[in-house]
């Protein structure tokens, strides 16, 4: 089994920046991609940022030049620093990790979401 524990959510004024962290253990492989998805209220869950064990990072285009995704390999943990926030970016943020366990089974596990709120 795969746990990742999310932390780093919050209440901010707009303008304000937070950071979220994503720490993922349990019977993992290897790791292909981590990444943040986003729900609104009423709405469906969306990419934020995702960065692959190799390539480029991929951002919406809401949040591309604010928000900024990194990880770190060795602790298998993802980061998203948000800077300029503004009251659109007021959702549950879930972080994702894709990639293979133990026995090579593919793995798509969801943390269990941190609430971001900004306030105008």
């Amino acid at each position: 089994q795969v746990q990742l524990v999310e932390s780093g959510g919050g209440l901010v004024q707009a303008g304000g920046s937070l950071r979220l962290s994503c720490a993922a253990s349990g019977s993992i492989r290897s790791i292909n991609a981590m990444g943040w998805y986003r729900q609104a209220p009423g709405k469906q869950r969306d990419l934020v940022a995702t960065l692959p064990s190799a390539g480029s990072p991929n951002y919406a285009d809401s949040v591309k030049g604010r928000f900024t995704i990194s990880r770190d390999n060795a602790k298998k943990t993802v980061y998203l620093q948000m800077n300029n926030l503004n009251p659109e970016d007021t959702a549950v943020y879930y972080c994702n990790v894709k990639g293979k366990d133990l026995w090579y089974r593919d793995i798509d596990t969801w943390g269990q979401g941190t609430q971001v709120t900004v306030s105008s």
